[in-house]
């Protein structure tokens, strides 16, 4: 491992503390270390609502928690793989997508992943609006529900969204070292509430056999697969921000060995469980208030003691800003800050943050399963999975796992290309980006559903999947060669 601070060989335009790679003493990370982290982040209510959005599209609550674990052992596999190079180099996602994309040309990976990440914030501040309005909406009862009819929400639920919103960027402006203690408060909340959500569920409807007796809304086989295969991509392309950026997590394992088996133990598991529950909550709101609720924030307004609702939506409010800050705001503001250093400060990034998701109009995202799985999920894994494949393609069949750690962190050397871009693996992300194009844009209802071929439409419904394969195997036919 260099010495960075001594070693003059570091161009200061591709490192600082944060890129660096972690020498060997400083990685302490063990098997439950990884473990912890995946199920603190599993516990949050847009995995809830993932589970509960494939009740309301119409299966089962097996074939729900099916999809949903089938899908994260698939996402499991380039978690692991990219996790590799963080562990065995010590180096952080930004820096790992310069040995494939190039010195200059790893910004590309970096803001699609941030551009994502922009529209997590926006999703969960969205969900801390509304917990916001429901607090408003038990003390004043003539308020309507949260509901969404036309393109921009009432404004009563608007005002509600940027008062998160500006909590947030608070938060930013004056640092992040406080949300340490709010996701202590989501870790021992969450699980609780999730918990009592689940005992709510059972006692109010005389045990779990009812629920689990609800039927798949399915009326054959065909509907079933219809839905199923565009909905298991949505539930690989859930984490699929992770699988890419992992090694600024795997950076800091003690060993392979801990951070693949930490990850195997926390992911699909957790994930399977914390499902289940918003899979059996959402099946008992059929039985008990004869529709189906799939949002938990509109369900706990529902509860008649005024108090218990307050202080169950600030719960939510306070856990979804802990999760906001941490997860959706602090990378991409740092790739923001990336692409410009002296001019992008830390919290500059983050305001960009804030705009970007208040731009995608999170509110439409997820005012129905469609949008939240069909729109959302499956159309950023078009975009996330040909990068994956890319530098899995790279490190393993390109590389074979050797990379030149001070090289990653020079200009002129051999991951600059050709002005610091590899326009091999741009060319290659195109490829695995294209075929997806003609069917989001019909799902989104750009172009009418008969201007192109329908199996060219159905390829992306596979989005993550059409795009790794096509990508790395492209990438690989044109890098095969290189010396």
């Amino acid at each position: 491992m260099p010495d960075t601070k001594q070693n003059p060989v570091f161009d200061p335009k591709l490192y600082n503390e944060d890129l660096a790679p972690v020498s060997p003493n400083k990685r302490t990370w063990r098997t439950w270390n990884y473990a912890s982290l995946w199920i603190s982040m599993s516990m949050c209510i847009p995995t809830y609502m993932l589970a509960s959005s494939l009740i309301e599209g119409g299966m089962n609550w097996w074939q729900s928690v099916l999809t949903i674990f089938l899908g994260n052992l698939i996402v499991l596999i380039p978690m692991i793989l990219n996790g590799h190079a963080g562990t065995k180099y010590g180096i952080p996602f930004p820096v790992f997508a310069r040995a494939s994309f190039g010195t200059a040309g790893a910004n590309i990976p970096a803001l699609l992943r941030a551009i994502v990440a922009c529209g997590w914030f926006g999703i969960q501040t969205w969900i801390g609006g509304v917990s916001l309005y429901q607090i408003l909406r038990v003390w004043i009862p003539s308020l309507p529900e949260p509901a969404i009819t036309g393109f921009f929400p009432p404004f009563p639920e608007m005002l509600c969204f940027f008062i998160f919103l500006i909590i947030n960027m608070l938060v930013v402006y004056f640092g992040v070292d406080s949300i340490r203690k709010l996701l202590v408060f989501k870790a021992v909340f969450l699980p609780a509430a999730a918990f009592a959500l689940l005992f709510w569920a059972v006692y109010s409807t005389k045990g779990l056999g009812e629920i689990l007796d609800q039927p798949s809304k399915f009326q054959s086989s065909s509907e079933f697969w219809t839905f199923f295969f565009p909905a298991l991509t949505g539930m690989v392309g859930f984490w699929a921000t992770l699988s890419l950026n992992i090694p600024d997590f795997t950076r800091y394992a003690t060993s392979q060995k801990a951070q693949i088996n930490g990850q195997m133990i926390g992911l699909p598991p957790s994930m399977a469980v914390f499902s289940f529950i918003g899979v059996v909550v959402t099946s008992a709101t059929t039985i008990i208030y004869g529709t189906t609720i799939w949002d938990p924030v509109i369900l706990a307004g529902k509860f008649e003691n005024k108090i218990l609702v307050t202080l169950a939506m600030i719960a939510i409010a306070i856990s979804t800003l802990a999760t906001n800050i941490a997860a959706n705001i602090v990378s991409p503001a740092n790739d923001f800050a990336n692409l410009n250093p002296k001019k992008i400060s830390f919290r500059t990034g983050g305001y960009i943050t804030g705009i970007i998701g208040i731009l995608i109009c999170p509110w439409k995202l997820i005012a129905d399963p469609s949008g939240y799985i069909f729109t959302w999920l499956v159309g950023y894994s078009s975009l996330l999975g040909p990068i994956g494949g890319i530098m899995i393609s790279d490190y393993f069949f390109v590389r074979k796992q050797q990379l030149i750690l001070e090289e990653l962190y020079q200009e002129g050397k051999t991951y600059s290309y050709k002005n610091g871009f590899n326009f091999k693996a741009i060319l290659a992300l195109i490829f695995g980006i294209l075929p997806n194009i003609p069917g989001f844009l019909v799902t989104i209802k750009a172009i009418p559903a008969d201007s192109v071929p329908e199996w060219l439409t159905s390829l992306y419904h596979y989005g993550w999947f059409v795009g790794f394969f096509i990508s790395g195997l492209v990438y690989f036919l044109l890098m095969k060669n290189k010396k």
